[in-house]
């Protein structure tokens, strides 16, 4: 089944990912891939669970446990700069969901195959020619850490790899499906953190600058910096749009500012199918990976509604909490589909490339 599986990586390196670098940058118009291989040595399935409550009956959902260790040989080039770059080796760990829908009374009993990442994988990449590529115009403000970040992003929900099975299926409402909420983040305060910064060499134990980061797939979300307290008030709110609550979860991370490494203060993993039963949780919550401290949330789980018959009161709602929002809070949920265009101008720019 792996070489089938290549066959299928190849295709979608040659006809999504690269015309989507091409379109990404003037400069990068020019971007082809020369050569995919992606090695002999198959992925990984250490573990599988099997979702039974809160699942559509025309749909299957698994978690699969993947490790991929592979040495594999992608090279690509940017013909206008004469760059030449590659890949020699891929790692990559993490907990990949497959869904299977819908589910149809004929052969292959599946309308289609979508895969995405719950939250960012681990991924290492072994590059050949990085230097060269990062030289290039547009690509100078990156590192190869941006460019992990960016790959990572790009496999976690709600980007998704959906495989049409069968040819009645309609694959735009399984590419974008509407989200099944919108999780409301109190981000209040934290009591008892530990006191990173210190004093003569190490002796006197000082304070800590504390800041937080917080993810819902690939939504990231940073508060602003409390100076020296290790009782620090954010009083923040954000929003984060959620596409698949069963085994996705809200991951916090409470770090010190420093000057050079920030120190780590703590981590919170919350399952949002217990957010979306309790509707509201105000609660105190013991950090892990530390000896002590805490951290005060507010989350509310709102469900999309498709009248505004209750916008009045959610409105009234959105007013008493306004001066909170780092952004303002939203009412309301826009949903645009571009399905194409046509008669678009010609791009001048890649005219003169393509005939230089």
């Amino acid at each position: 089944m792996w070489p089938f599986i290549c066959q299928f990586i190849e295709k979608l390196f040659r006809e999504t990912i690269e015309p989507a670098v091409r379109g990404a940058n003037n400069h990068l118009s020019t971007f082809s891939f020369t050569k995919i291989n992606i090695g002999h040595q198959p992925l990984r399935i250490n573990g599988v669970k099997v979702y039974t409550e809160n699942v559509d009956k025309r749909q299957i959902i698994l978690d699969l446990q993947i490790s991929f260790v592979g040495n594999c040989e992608i090279d690509l080039e940017i013909k206008r700069y004469f760059c030449r770059a590659g890949v020699k080796s891929i790692q990559i760990h993490g907990t990949m969901r497959v869904i299977l829908e819908p589910l149809i009374g004929d052969m292959p009993l599946i309308g289609a195959l979508s895969l995405f990442f719950l939250r960012k994988p681990l991924l290492e990449i072994n590059w050949t020619g990085l230097t060269n590529l990062l030289d290039v115009p547009g690509l100078n403000g990156l590192s190869d850490t941006i460019i992990l970040d960016i790959i990572s992003n790009y496999l976690v929900l709600p980007n998704r790899i959906t495989v049409p099975l069968v040819s009645e299926v309609q694959i735009a409402q399984l590419r974008f499906p509407i989200p099944k909420g919108v999780l409301r983040i109190h981000f209040i305060e934290a009591q008892d953190l530990e006191g990173k910064d210190t004093y003569l060499k190490g002796i006197v134990k000082g304070k800590s600058d504390p800041y937080g980061i917080l993810r819902v797939g690939n939504q990231i979300f940073q508060s602003k910096v409390i100076k020296e307290n290790l009782n620090p008030k954010w009083n923040e709110v954000y929003e984060a749009l959620v596409y698949e609550h069963p085994g996705q979860e809200l991951e916090i991370e409470l770090f010190d500012e420093d000057p050079d490494k920030d120190d780590f203060l703590g981590s919170l993993m919350i399952d949002l199918i217990e957010v979306e039963k309790e509707r509201l949780l105000d609660e105190w919550f013991t950090l892990d990976e530390v000896s002590k401290g805490k951290l005060h949330l507010k989350l509310e789980w709102l469900t999309l509604m498709p009248t505004a018959e209750n916008l009045d009161k959610v409105l009234t709602s959105i007013r008493a909490d306004k001066d909170q929002a780092n952004d303002g809070l939203s009412s309301a949920l826009l949903i645009l589909y571009l399905d194409s265009a046509r008669n678009l101008p010609v791009s001048y720019f890649l005219l003169d490339t393509l005939l230089s």
